[in-house]
């Protein structure tokens, strides 16, 4: 008898450790996108987030970042520390967009390479937050390539305003860093009018989209198909010149040269090096905040490329 209460006794004891272990394993409910680098469960534990989120430590810098998360006063204490020196833990953390984003039962904590990392911290966070409980987490992510985006550079009818607006947001949300405009079909951007500046309707129209870009913390990169009727001459350089002032203005701080799709004397490899040149020093180093220029040259792929030296 004595011996059948003890195994029953064991046998409580095991089947209630057991218990206690699977009430004790966290499980991620949501799905993150994109996926990131890696993910640390905690063995047990969640916060309650039903009552939002309270920001702490560099507020200013991710203000306007933080209109995805629900602020309130009595939320779970959030602190965001934006500083290149995580990247000393994992030398993968030093480029912009990297984050390590930390849940446990004291709040909520993020530490970011720059400002895009934190509101990149913020999409995964609020993708989290579709759930009043998040199991305790560390999670470390950081982007493998420099240029994630999309070009819009097809022939045909180009996107509407609000349609570009729309997928901005969305680029931002899945952590998108770039978007090419160049559109074929807009004759300012291409011929016949890439010599003249844009209307003041249709400038208006780039500045939101700028501004769109910003908050998502995406590149605007601005295009210009000149190729066509360009006659390499100093009138036409002016003439470019002053385009890229024009979109300066209205707030590009990302160029790009399109010689695709052309023929005639706009082909010129020589000259379309030359007039790159140019523009890197006249334009790209005196400005001080404008990125490298990007170029699609004529010969862009070998299926119809001069195969001669």
């Amino acid at each position: 008898n004595n011996k059948l209460i003890m195994l029953k006794i064991k046998f409580l004891s095991v089947a209630l450790c057991a218990l206690f272990l699977m009430s004790c394993t966290a499980e991620l409910k949501v799905r993150i996108n994109p996926t990131p680098q890696k993910i640390e469960m905690a063995k047990c534990g969640s916060l309650n987030i039903a009552e939002g989120f309270i920001v702490e430590g560099d507020s200013e810098a991710v203000a306007q970042s933080l209109l995805h998360l629900n602020i309130t006063a009595n939320g779970v204490p959030t602190t965001f520390m934006i500083d290149e020196a995580i990247a000393q833990t994992d030398s993968a953390l030093g480029k912009s967009g990297a984050y390590i984003l930390d849940i446990n039962k004291e709040g909520v904590f993020v530490s970011a390479y720059d400002e895009r990392g934190a509101f990149y911290a913020i999409q995964t966070l609020k993708q989290l937050a579709v759930e009043n409980e998040i199991p305790y987490m560390t999670i470390t992510d950081y982007p493998d390539m420099p240029y994630r985006g999309v070009v819009e550079g097809f022939y045909g009818t180009p996107w509407s305003h609000e349609t570009r607006v729309s997928l901005l947001d969305f680029y931002g949300k899945f952590k998108m860093n770039s978007y090419l405009y160049g559109p074929k079909d807009d004759p300012y951007h291409s011929s016949p009018y890439w010599r003249l500046p844009y209307p003041e309707e249709e400038a208006q129209k780039i500045k939101d989209l700028v501004a769109a870009s910003n908050r998502n913390y995406v590149d605007f990169i601005w295009a210009i198909h000149p190729g066509k009727h360009i006659q390499w001459t100093e009138s036409d350089y002016e003439k470019l010149y002053a385009k890229f002032e024009s979109m300066y203005d209205l707030g590009i701080r990302s160029f790009a040269l399109f010689f695709d799709d052309i023929e005639g004397i706009g082909t010129r490899p020589d000259m379309q090096a030359q007039l790159l040149n140019r523009l890197h020093e006249e334009f790209v180093e005196v400005k001080g905040d404008v990125a490298p220029l990007i170029i699609c040259p004529t010969d862009y792929t070998k299926l119809w490329a001069n195969p001669a030296p």
